[in-house]
């Protein structure tokens, strides 16, 4: 992945002129699927620069997802392993080769993205921004080809559009090709995404509540922008239909907490993943009963099995790693000089792969060029170690790891 960066960094360098502090930054955001830049001016750069940024997100979500579904198992670490479990053992029982799992998800990634940019080109789009956003939509990543995002092309159709297929890169591509053979029913059987679908729709709810009571907006027009930047944020996107600080206080502090939720396992998302949340609140509730019923015996399942104690324990440590690294990178960012809330939000957005921040610096109106230089490699460093869910980076600084 880091050559991977360098090597996405050197177009931006030889041919458009970008110092490398500021082209590795940009490079590793968009194989990472970020979404954070420090360019500006978006719409008045060259196509050619545009597209190369947009491809290295559409490669790095399709990659990372064939690496979490791939590889991430093998060494004991991300979310496949209980996505396995829970999935009616597809790995053994639907296609048990990983090239026909990766030959077969790479064509759904293309289709998908196929489908997304005929959409928003019927919806106003030009040619051109409909591939780019298609691609940067697919892989969750949220680069746009405008400083406004989102902004430019925000009609209800293109907004919508870019909600539905936000939602279908979060969910599990496994369960895509479960589909072909049992039907759509799998997705309504499955937890994972029942759980996802909740939390989207909680949200999505409470926020077009609050914003059409404090704004005065019509029901419409704030479910439709409230959905597109909550999705947008959930499923680690990064798009934004507008500056939502702007919308108070509440939506600054709701905003922050979803960078920490995330699309489900398998997806081209970031973050915590859903299935982390819901054994977590699985967790919360067993020891709620246990307070009322002490000798009780009580079990966490998802999708009728039992969760078992490795998972648990991968959970936790997943979790508290992604807190440490946050408050380290935030306490290092604020030692370069930086202001709390900016890095803060720019430490969070970083390991969770959102994209933008909050505040006038990298909130979504704004973006991260006037960092200064160690910053942005601090924060790159943070990029990698979210995409590749920290434990298979951290291993590497395992002593017994080298001594094994």
């Amino acid at each position: 992945w880091l050559i991977a960066a360098l090597a996405g960094a050197l177009p931006l360098v030889f041919h458009e002129h970008l110092r490398l502090t500021d082209a590795f930054f940009e490079s590793m955001s968009g194989i990472t699927t970020t979404g954070s830049t420090v360019l500006q001016g978006l719409d008045t750069l060259s196509p050619a620069l545009l597209l190369w940024r947009s491809m290295l997100q559409w490669l790095g979500g399709l990659g990372f997802m064939l690496m979490a579904i791939a590889i991430l198992p093998l060494v004991g670490v991300g979310g496949m392993r209980l996505f396995r479990s829970e999935s009616s053992d597809w790995s053994d029982k639907s296609l048990p080769r990983t090239r026909d799992i990766a030959v077969r998800i790479a064509w759904l990634y293309v289709s998908l993205t196929a489908l997304c940019g005929v959409a928003y080109w019927g919806f106003g789009m030009s040619p051109f921004d409909a591939v780019n956003h298609a691609m940067t939509t697919l892989a969750t990543g949220g680069y746009s080809t405008s400083d406004q995002s989102m902004g430019r092309f925000a009609s209800d159709g293109v907004l919508w559009t870019g909600t539905m297929f936000m939602i279908l890169a979060s969910l599990p591509f496994v369960l895509y090709l479960e589909s072909f053979r049992q039907g759509i029913r799998v997705f309504a059987r499955d937890d994972q995404v029942r759980f996802f679908f909740k939390l989207v729709l909680v949200v999505v709810a409470v926020g077009t509540t609050v914003l059409a009571y404090q704004q005065n907006l019509p029901v419409w027009e704030a479910v439709t922008v409230v959905a597109f930047n909550v999705v947008s944020t959930i499923t680690t996107t990064g798009f934004a239909s507008t500056d939502y600080t702007l919308w108070g206080e509440f939506f600054v502090a709701a905003f922050v907490f979803l960078m920490f939720t995330g699309g489900c396992s398998g997806s081209t998302a970031g973050s915590l993943k859903a299935f982390r949340l819901q054994i977590a609140l699985h967790l919360f509730r067993i020891q709620i009963r246990k307070l009322v019923h002490p000798n009780g015996v009580f079990v966490a399942r998802l999708n009728g099995k039992r969760v078992g104690d490795d998972i648990v324990s991968a959970m936790v440590g997943f979790s508290l790693a992604i807190v440490l690294t946050v408050v380290l990178v935030t306490l290092a960012l604020t030692a370069l000089g930086v202001d709390f809330i900016t890095a803060m939000s720019s430490a969070a957005t970083a390991v969770t792969n959102v994209g933008p921040g909050v505040g006038s610096m990298v909130g979504p109106a704004g973006n991260f060029a006037a960092l200064p230089d160690p910053a942005k490699w601090l924060l790159a460093g943070a990029m990698l170690l979210g995409r590749l869910e920290l434990m298979t980076v951290l291993v590497l600084l395992s002593r017994s790891y080298w001594q094994g």
